[in-house]
């Protein structure tokens, strides 16, 4: 398994406007490159701060999903200040 990991900053105001968006997102219709994939957002209220966690089965599919994901540029205050890569040796949640 495979993770992408972005973390993005926004005014503490405008967090539930930012939940709301992510969620008509990915919500419904799987957008394109990311079938398949697991998502969790984590946010932090008190300073805007959020990390949005996108779990693959493979490279290959965490390459296209970041694609994908790239091309959804964040909205309003949001400001993406970092992507990085992982690969999970190790998973419990499921």
């Amino acid at each position: 398994m495979y993770a992408r990991v972005a973390t993005f900053e926004s005014d503490p105001a405008d967090v539930d406007r930012a939940i709301e968006m992510v969620r008509g997102e990915v919500q419904g219709d799987t957008p394109g490159g990311l079938q398949g994939a697991r998502m969790m957002m984590l946010i932090d209220r008190s300073s805007g701060k959020g990390v949005g966690i996108t779990l693959f089965d493979s490279e290959e599919a965490m390459r296209k999903g970041d694609e994908a994901l790239n091309a959804m540029s964040p909205g309003g205050t949001e400001r993406r200040v970092s992507v990085e890569f992982f690969e999970v040796p190790v998973q419990t949640v499921t």
